[in-house]
């Protein structure tokens, strides 16, 4: 995927047996389906960290798809304080 202003760009990697996703740039409402979709075509059983360090922007739909990913079993790595707020306040 490339990368400009408002693009979302996706490295995938694994280590120790769990595959890590690391995000960087915007994460906008048009990009949770292909999210989804990445994380479903793992196997069942895989441990999957979501690594946001790099993330820039995201929307609220994007805050519900990381809440519902991590209740889901899914790490959420370096998540801004902002979006873990929010997750925690329910403020979507």
């Amino acid at each position: 995927m490339h990368q400009n202003g408002n693009m979302l760009k996706i490295d995938r990697s694994e280590e120790y047996g769990v595959t890590n996703f690391a995000l960087s740039g915007r994460i906008e409402e048009q990009h949770v389906s292909e999210l989804q979709t990445l994380l479903a075509g793992e196997p069942d059983g895989t441990p999957i960290t979501l690594d946001l360090q790099e993330v820039r922007l995201v929307d609220r739909e994007v805050v519900r798809f990381l809440a519902d990913c991590e209740a889901r079993g899914i790490k959420l790595k370096n998540c801004p304080s902002y979006v873990r707020e929010w997750m925690e306040t329910g403020r979507v």
